[in-house]
């Protein structure tokens, strides 16, 4: 039986999408690629799959639906491993051993949480002047201050600088090992080089226009150079660019011709999975009596948001699955019927599930 569809819906500078990209490419895993808006709202998501969550990317593998990179990226592992011939986002150690829960506390707790924000801080202010500026501000909850935001670029660069200073000894050999000295590039490396790949991208002036769908243009800036350059960091911008010429010499995998009523075709005719097979592998099952005290059980009507921005709009849907690190549900109808029957994935690191009583639907 041939493989599943992987179709990935993100936009050119999405910070997350790029870091997708990249593993997927890695993994050498082909897919299609479907573009949606940088902003909300994105119709072609909401109407044919009913899914209302607001952050990109999200991928598809068949008729699953998984969302935020940390479980999307557990996913790919999982479902094209090694074994049938795709390489691994979590190579062995020189020394021997596999550092893949250290791997992805690296990425989650570092590189997409406190250094995004620094990479974040350093987007030119015509950015938030423009609809996108106004989007994010309803996504995190409140105003955002243009010109605020403006002055804190030279505290942000400072930061990133902080940021360089604690990775550079990691590198004090320049034609040394990977990050985790692993014999090929890990899932370390994909979640450092993605950020300082945007970082940089966003903070010199490009990108900009893709990001605010035309409402700020291109410009040429100086961006973070001020801090990252091969004189004052050499060691991380000599792995920068190993990192970057090692992704120049991966064959392509992504397709962006296929068009998306063809990407709909081909989820419709993947098989959908049972219960067991369609949680990702953990260590130990949930712990039934404290998910149960929780009001976590199967076909109980769930809302699951983010921790961080956009809990102000939650996904609702039944409880299908869960697991210590995965909830599946399916999502709420809306006025029409999906054009795919879908369960959407999310990871329990970083969300907040709870019940939902009907009455507040």
């Amino acid at each position: 039986m041939s493989a599943p569809i992987v179709a990935l819906f993100g936009y050119e500078s999405s910070t997350f999408t790029i870091k997708l990209r990249h593993v997927l490419r890695l993994k050498q895993i082909p897919y299609t690629f479907v573009t949606v808006p940088s902003m909300m709202p994105r119709p072609l998501l909401r109407d044919n799959f009913h899914l209302t969550y607001r952050k990109i990317p999200v991928l598809a593998i068949g008729r699953e639906i998984y969302c935020d990179t940390s479980l999307i990226c557990e996913a790919l592992e999982h479902f094209f491993p090694e074994a049938e011939g795709y390489r691994t986002l979590y190579p062995t150690s020189q020394d021997g051993r596999n550092y893949r829960p250290l791997i992805r506390g690296f990425a989650s707790y570092w590189t997409d949480r406190p250094l995004f924000r620094v990479t974040c801080g350093l987007m030119p202010a015509s950015i938030w002047r423009s609809s996108f500026g106004t989007d994010r501000a309803q996504l995190i909850g409140h105003k955002l201050d243009p010109d605020k935001l403006e002055r804190k670029l030279p505290e942000n660069l400072s930061r990133l600088d902080m940021q360089l200073s604690m990775l550079e000894p990691l590198f004090a050999d320049t034609n040394g090992p990977w990050v985790f000295s692993t014999r090929t590039p890990s899932f370390a490396d994909v979640s450092v080089y993605y950020q300082l790949l945007w970082g940089n991208e966003i903070s010199s002036g490009r990108l900009v226009a893709n990001l605010t769908a035309g409402g700020a243009p291109d410009t040429e800036m100086e961006g973070a150079t001020p801090v990252f350059n091969a004189k004052r960091y050499p060691g991380v911008w000599a792995w920068y660019h190993k990192v970057q010429r090692y992704f120049e010499g991966l064959p392509v995998v992504e397709d962006g011709t296929t068009s998306f009523e063809s990407v709909l075709e081909q989820m419709k005719k993947s098989p959908t999975l049972g219960k067991k097979s369609m949680l990702l592998p953990t260590p130990r099952a949930t712990h039934d009596e404290l998910d149960a005290k929780c009001g976590l059980v199967d076909g109980a009507l769930v809302s699951v948001a983010p921790d961080d921005t956009g809990r102000d709009d939650p996904t609702i849907g039944t409880l299908v699955a869960l697991s210590p690190e995965e909830v599946v549900i399916k999502p709420l109808p809306l006025e029409n019927q999906p054009t795919v029957e879908t369960r959407i994935h999310f990871p329990r690191l970083g969300f907040v599930i709870r019940p939902v009583k009907q009455a507040k639907i």
